[in-house]
């Protein structure tokens, strides 16, 4: 057999793992891969076995001090031959120096947590078709985002994520014609006071992030993603801790149907769990 190969990969060759990440039921968003490349192009690897890839992971790095690890896989052909471990630490070295996060699927979490990983909380994927007939919608001024409103929006998302993420966060809100993806957001006395994204998946459609003041106003954006997509099953990863979120979730007959755990190598960052009623994704944190 011919030896395992550890090297960068393009967005193309990594439409490989958005495949497996799809066969393990994590139902990636249809247009997700530019934008996640995008952010750090040097940041996704897979392992070769001559011309065959057997294993995957990405290590986005955001600013100086932070990363996020995600899209660990290994082909089930190739489970337990060593391809996994040797991919994990690859990926990890080029974080070496800053804190790591990562969401661990609960099979994996004793594992993380035996290489230096501490739990910061849970996330509860909700899941079904919103039962939004007859709703009002709170007195909440929610509009589409324009180029007008990218900047503000990006300075407000970034009090929700442990680094600078704009070169992720402007693409992912305001997409080029034909994404399959839409954002809103809220404003009050001229300023914003909340916004959401959702993004049409192999299965039904996912809203990430839903970051808002309050539940009102998260309520707003969440009918209003919620109208863009009519009719269909609608997926919203809630911080465990953030109660709020989570009976949001379960007033419009969402069911919970997964969980991962948001875990932290180095000091974990302190995020606004209050303000966060979805989670952008598992896989870019």
């Amino acid at each position: 057999m011919s030896k395992l190969q550890i090297r960068a990969a393009s967005a193309e060759e990594f439409r490989t793992a958005i495949d497996w990440a799809a066969a393990e039921g994590w139902n990636p968003g249809l247009d997700d891969l530019p934008v996640f490349h995008a952010t750090d192009p040097g940041g996704y690897f897979m392992g070769w076995i001559g011309d065959t890839p057997v294993s995957s992971i990405s290590v986005v790095r955001y600013g100086t001090d932070f990363g996020f690890l995600g899209f660990y896989i290994v082909h089930p052909d190739h489970r337990g031959s060593g391809a996994g471990i040797a991919t994990w630490n690859h990926g990890m070295a080029t974080l070496e120096g800053r804190c790591v996060g990562l969401d661990g699927v609960v099979a994996q979490q004793d594992n993380y947590r035996k290489i230096g990983f501490a739990l910061a909380g849970r996330n509860i994927r909700h899941s079904g078709v919103p039962a939004i007939e007859g709703a009002g919608a709170p007195a909440v001024e929610v509009r589409p985002v324009t180029e007008l409103e990218l900047q503000a929006v990006v300075a407000y998302d970034g009090t929700f994520f442990a680094a600078p993420r704009a070169v992720f966060t402007r693409p992912w809100v305001l997409p080029e014609d034909g994404v399959r993806r839409s954002a809103r957001f809220a404003l009050k006395d001229g300023e914003v006071t909340g916004y959401g994204v959702i993004r049409d998946c192999r299965s039904g459609c996912k809203i990430g992030p839903l970051f808002a003041e309050d539940a009102a106003t998260a309520t707003a954006l969440f009918l209003a993603l919620c109208a863009t997509r009519p009719g269909a099953e609608v997926a919203l990863d809630t911080p465990e801790d953030n109660k709020a979120a989570v009976g949001l979730a379960e007033g419009f007959g969402l069911q919970p149907v997964f969980e991962t755990a948001r875990m932290y190598r180095g000091p974990a960052p302190d995020l606004p769990t209050d303000r966060t009623f979805g989670i952008t994704t598992f896989e870019l944190g």
